[in-house]
């Protein structure tokens, strides 16, 4: 179905609402705002209605978020994500050196999830630790400090507070993160990744040198090796994951593709031709083939599934 211009428009609309309506912050006059909104249109209630319909199949999808204690026994997660990586190796999607290089060394590490899989521990000192999909830690408290180490992915974490004052940080390949009593979001890749602050403050630093930067609430900042990005307003979608959703507002098909992969085994690819079309609106993380349904029929995409392991999205014409 091929969308007109002020159809898009509203359905970007209703992904901002959607966005703010669910941001544990709304206020009496968001909702009041929204309902204006809704009322002023036709197009806004059709637009509406597509977003809440994907969120009601969403939230009929069993949510893969357990929330076991730190003493779980780990072997059933050890096996589900040795088998990823066999898998992943055996359709191409990572080659030997990758496995030895990356998914060896999750396979060593403390905790972990696997593809698709989000988990949160709560530690020994009260804090704790959301995981995201495909990502890997390592947890180390003794009498002086209170250290994760992330090793691959995403946390969200929420500190508590220590009767022996040890500081609370994260530590990346690139970064040293130092917690100020808050509530935030660390992402680690293999060369970049990110900081998100949801309540109070950190202080991020480059484990190379140089002064460390501080980053409040609402906002983020990206790294590198090499350097720290400026503190920029926390975008719409960050931590909607916590939720089981991507929320995309005028995002690069490309982009959002690469994001949705995150969360399923095996390929999902862009058509170079149509990477740069806009998309808007909110996807389902725990069913990716719903998502992928969504576009399907929202945005005039065709999905071709070569394999249950190898799928592209392309122009319907």
């Amino acid at each position: 179905m091929s969308l007109s211009p002020e159809q898009l428009q509203a359905i970007r609309a209703a992904a901002q609402w959607y966005a703010r309506l669910h941001s544990g912050i709304a206020a009496d006059a968001d909702r009041a705002g929204w309902r204006a909104w809704l009322a002023a249109d036709p197009l806004h209630d059709q637009a509406w209605q597509r977003m809440a319909a994907v969120s009601e199949q969403m939230a009929s999808v069993p949510g893969a978020l357990a929330a076991p204690t730190l003493s779980e026994p780990l072997g059933r997660s050890r096996r589900q994500v040795l088998r990823s990586a066999l898998l992943l190796t055996t359709t191409g999607c990572l080659g030997w050196w990758g496995w030895r290089s990356e998914t060896a060394q999750n396979l060593r590490c403390d905790y972990r999830t696997g593809i698709g899989e989000r988990r949160a521990y709560q530690l020994a000192d009260g804090s704790t630790v959301l995981l995201n999909t495909d990502t890997s830690i390592d947890v180390r408290f003794d009498g002086k400090q209170r250290v994760i180490r992330l090793l691959w992915g995403e946390i969200i974490v929420t500190t508590a507070v220590d009767p022996s004052q040890r500081p609370f940080k994260v530590v990346t390949e690139q970064v040293e993160v130092l917690a100020l009593g808050t509530r935030f979001i660390v992402r680690a890749q293999a060369q970049h990744g990110e900081v998100a602050v949801l309540e109070k403050a950190v202080e991020v630093s480059l484990r190379s040198g140089g002064p460390a930067m501080r980053v409040d609430a609402g906002n983020q900042l990206d790294f590198s090796d090499q350097a720290l990005g400026r503190p920029r307003a926390n975008d719409v979608s960050v931590g909607a994951w916590q939720q089981g959703s991507i929320i995309a507002i005028d995002r690069r098909l490309d982009a959002l593709l690469t994001e949705l992969s995150r969360y399923r085994v095996g390929i999902l690819r862009c058509d170079p031709a149509i990477g740069d079309s806009k998309v808007s609106g909110v996807f389902p993380i725990d069913n990716t083939d719903l998502a992928l349904a969504a576009l399907e029929s929202g945005f005039s995409l065709r999905v071709t599934r070569y394999s249950r392991f190898w799928v592209q999205v392309s122009h319907s014409g």
